[in-house]
C-alpha cells in the first residue's frame, strides 16, 4: 500500500538550512516551560545561538504536544512552532533524584525559564533563591500569568485569560457583536519576546558585573502594555475606546474598504499622504479642500470621508488599487488568509518561510525575521522529539555513564 501522502502547502516552500547564529553562542538555557510562550521565550533565545536544554516530563512532555490535529510526523504543530533549535532531556524534577539531577544541571547552566507560580516554584525548590544559591550568577526567569506577587499571583493563566484582562478583546471585533479573541496567541507571543529580551539585557548586565538575576514576566502585563496607545489617551482623557471593526483610530482614515472584488487596508497617516491618495484618485479638489486640511478635521468628517472613499475604491478591483497605490507611495494592502501569507512570494525571497529537513521528513518554519549581520536565525536543530537529547546533554553536562542513565529510566526518573 502506497504511504505517499497528499500534497500539502510545505511542499512548495523553498528549502533552507543556514549557520545558526553565534550571538548568545556559549550560554546555556534550561527550559522547563510548557506550552506557547515559555517555550517561545526558549526558541528565540536558541534561534540567537544558546544552547536550549527542554526539560520535559518522561510521560508526554510538553503539555503542547498533544495539542492537535494538525500534527506533522506524529508531532504537534502547535508545539513545533515555538521549540526549534533546543535539545529535549526527560527528568521527573517531583522526585528526589530528579531535583538531584536538575540541580546539578542548574549548577551549570546560565539562564532557567520557569512558567509555573511561585508557590510552585518554592515547594519544588526552584525558586530563585534556592537556585541561585546553586549558582550565584544565575538568571532566573519566571513567566506567568499574574506575575509572582499580588493577589492573583497563584491563578491559573492561559493566553485567552490574559487577552481578557488587557482590553483588547474589548476593542477587537464589532460593538454589536461579542468582544473577540485575537486570532493568534499574542499574549503568549508578546510574554515569550519580552521573557528573551529580558534574559538577553540580564545577560549583558552579568558580564558588566558578574552578577545574576531574577527576572519575573506577567503575560497579563505584557499583554496590557501592548494596549498603551489606547490606554494611555483613555488616562490622559477620560476617552473610552470601545471596538469598532477596526475602523476607529486617532488618524482619521485607517481601516478596512471593500473594493470591486476583495477588501484591502488604507492608512492615510500624515496630510502628505492625503494629498497623494487624492490626487492618485484623481480627485485633486479633495487634497486642496481647507475644510480637511489637519487630521483633527478629518476626525471630525470621518463618516463623510469614509463614505467618499468607499465609493471612490468600489469602482475598481483590489490588484488595481494596490498597484496605483503602491506608484504613489499610499500605505495599503491586501487582507491575507493563512494560505494567501504561507505562500506570499516576498516572505519566500527574504527567507521568512521555508522547510528544513527533520528526521522523518520536511518541517515548515516561520523565521525570526530578524537579521544580524545579514543573518537570521540557523535551522541545524529542529523541534526535538521528547527525550532525544537526555543521554546526550546528561553525559556532557553531568559525565553521566550510559549505565547510569538506563539506571534512571528504567526508574522512570528520565
Amino acid at each position: 500500500m502506497s504511504t505517499h501522502r497528499p500534497h500539502c502547502p510545505i511542499d512548495d516552500l523553498p528549502a533552507r538550512s543556514a549557520p545558526a547564529l553565534d550571538l548568545l553562542a556559549g550560554v546555556k538555557v534550561l527550559d522547563l516551560t510548557t506550552s506557547v510562550a515559555g517555550p517561545y521565550a526558549g526558541q528565540l533565545l536558541a534561534d540567537m545561538g544558546a544552547t536550549v536544554v527542554k526539560v520535559e516530563k518522561p510521560k508526554g512532555g510538553d503539555d503542547a504536544r498533544a495539542w492537535g490535529p494538525p500534527f506533522l510526523h506524529g508531532e504537534s504543530l502547535w508545539f513545533m512552532s515555538v521549540n526549534r533549535g533546543k535539545h529535549s532531556v526527560t527528568l521527573d524534577i517531583g522526585c528526589p533524584q530528579g531535583q538531584e539531577i536538575l540541580h546539578k544541571l542548574v549548577a551549570q547552566c546560565d539562564v532557567i525559564l520557569l512558567n509555573i507560580v511561585g508557590r510552585v516554584q518554592r515547594k519544588l525548590g526552584l525558586d530563585a533563591a534556592t537556585l541561585r544559591a546553586l549558582n550565584p550568577r544565575l538568571i532566573h526567569l519566571s513567566l506567568t500569568g499574574f506575575g509572582l506577587h499580588g493577589d492573583r499571583a497563584d491563578l491559573p493563566c492561559y493566553d485567552l485569560i490574559a487577552e481578557g484582562y488587557s482590553g483588547v478583546m474589548d476593542l477587537t471585533g464589532e460593538l454589536d457583536a461579542p468582544a473577540q479573541k485575537v486570532g493568534t496567541p499574542a499574549a503568549d507571543m508578546l510574554a515569550g519576546h519580552d521573557a528573551a529580551m529580558a534574559v538577553t539585557a540580564a545577560l549583558f548586565r552579568r558580564q558588566r558585573e558578574g552578577v545574576g538575576c531574577d527576572i519575573d514576566v506577567s503575560m497579563v502585563e505584557s499583554m496590557s502594555r501592548f494596549m498603551a496607545p489606547r490606554l494611555m489617551p483613555y488616562l490622559g482623557s477620560g476617552e473610552l475606546s470601545r471596538r469598532s471593526g477596526g475602523r476607529d483610530s486617532v488618524i482619521a482614515i485607517y481601516q478596512v474598504f471593500e473594493t470591486a472584488d476583495d477588501p484591502m487596508t488604507l492608512g492615510l497617516g500624515n496630510d502628505a499622504i492625503w494629498k497623494r491618495f487624492w490626487e492618485a484618485v484623481g480627485r485633486p479638489e479633495m487634497s486642496a479642500s481647507q475644510a480637511y486640511a489637519s487630521n483633527a478635521q478629518r476626525r471630525t468628517a470621518r463618516p463623510e470621508l469614509v463614505e467618499i472613499i468607499a465609493e471612490v475604491l468600489r469602482a475598481q478591483p483590489r490588484s488595481h488599487w494596490l498597484e496605483l497605490f503602491t506608484q504613489a507611495r499610499v500605505p495599503a494592502g491586501p487582507i491575507q488568509r493563512l494560505d494567501e501569507v504561507a505562500s506570499d512570494r516576498a516572505l519566500h525571497a527574504a527567507g521568512f518561510i521555508y522547510r528544513t529537513e527533520g528526521p522523518d521528513g520536511p518541517i515548515p518554519q516561520v523565521g525570526l525575521g530578524i537579521r544580524f549581520d545579514g543573518s537570521t536565525e540557523g535551522t541545524a536543530m529542529p523541534p526535538p522529539k521528547l527525550g532525544a537529547h537526555t543521554e546526550s546533554i546528561l553525559g556532557a553536562w553531568l559525565g553521566c555513564e550510559s549505565t547510569q542513565i538506563e539506571q534512571l529510566r528504567a526508574q522512570r526518573v528520565v
